[in-house]
């Protein structure tokens, strides 16, 4: 039992994280590779942890702490994977506006139904997340989170729930301004459309209309690539930032 109890609280803890983390968490990865590299996680830092209590997982504390490493686990990927929610959301809007909402496919990362655009931007988001090493930095903070917050203290205060919840409402933010341009550009174009409809009635708008907005939304896609690129580099960074602040915080 006392060897259980040694690796317990840091497995929990890696485990809620590969389960909420972007990459970790995606539907196509199984639920074996998962438990393996939670198991391996936890045989290579558990020696370098800090003393950790001997209570039993059957006991109610050791129900309380079990939960306790569950939820910071869970937050912490949570956390990156709201930059993927960005990307997505960003798909749908750009995809509504140039006539693709009913072009609809498999999201990799979730497992859901989402527009073209948004599994492409996703799939972006997944290379920039990897071409970082934000996988290896989510470990190496989830690592540290052990003497930041030690298995029986007290999680997050208010003030860093409140900072998630700040960066959640920035991540939407950040969607709607990548996805600003191009809705923008196919506003225009879909006001000369109008204008040479009325000018024009016998043209058939449909059949014009809807590769002229593809075709627009694509070429801008294209040129604004490199600058998506520099906002999601730009994200990833001051998420993990935003993560090392709040941990740094609560260190007595």
């Amino acid at each position: 039992m006392t060897w259980l109890h040694a690796i317990i609280w840091p497995f929990l803890r890696f485990g809620a994280m590969l389960i909420a983390a972007p990459v970790f968490g995606s539907s196509n990865v199984s639920v074996r590779i998962r438990v393996f590299l939670a198991l391996a996680l936890t045989a290579l830092v558990a020696p370098l942890l800090p003393a950790l209590p001997d209570v039993s997982i059957l006991s109610a504390t050791g129900v309380l702490l079990a939960l306790q490493q569950i939820v910071i686990g869970v937050a912490m990927g949570f956390f990156l994977q709201l930059v993927f929610a960005a990307a997505v959301l960003m798909g749908q809007v750009v995809g509504m506006s140039m006539g693709l909402g009913f072009a609809m496919a498999i999201d990799p990362q979730n497992g859901t139904q989402v527009p073209v655009l948004s599994q492409f931007f996703t799939i972006v988001t997944t290379l920039v997340f990897l071409a970082l090493n934000g996988h290896v930095l989510l470990i190496g903070l989830l690592v540290d989170s052990f003497a930041v917050y030690p298995v029986g203290a007290n999680i997050w205060s208010a003030d860093a729930l409140y900072n998630i919840v700040l960066w959640a409402s920035r991540t939407f933010a950040v969607a709607l301004v990548m996805s600003l341009p191009v809705m923008m550009a196919v506003l225009l174009v879909n006001l000369c459309l109008g204008v040479i409809t009325r000018t024009a009635p016998q043209l058939n708008i449909f059949a014009i209309g809807f590769p002229i907005t593809i075709f627009v939304g694509l070429i801008l896609m294209m040129f604004a690539m490199p600058v998506f690129n520099e906002l999601l580099v730009a994200m990833f960074d001051e998420a993990l930032q935003v993560l090392s602040v709040i941990g740094s915080s609560q260190v007595p």
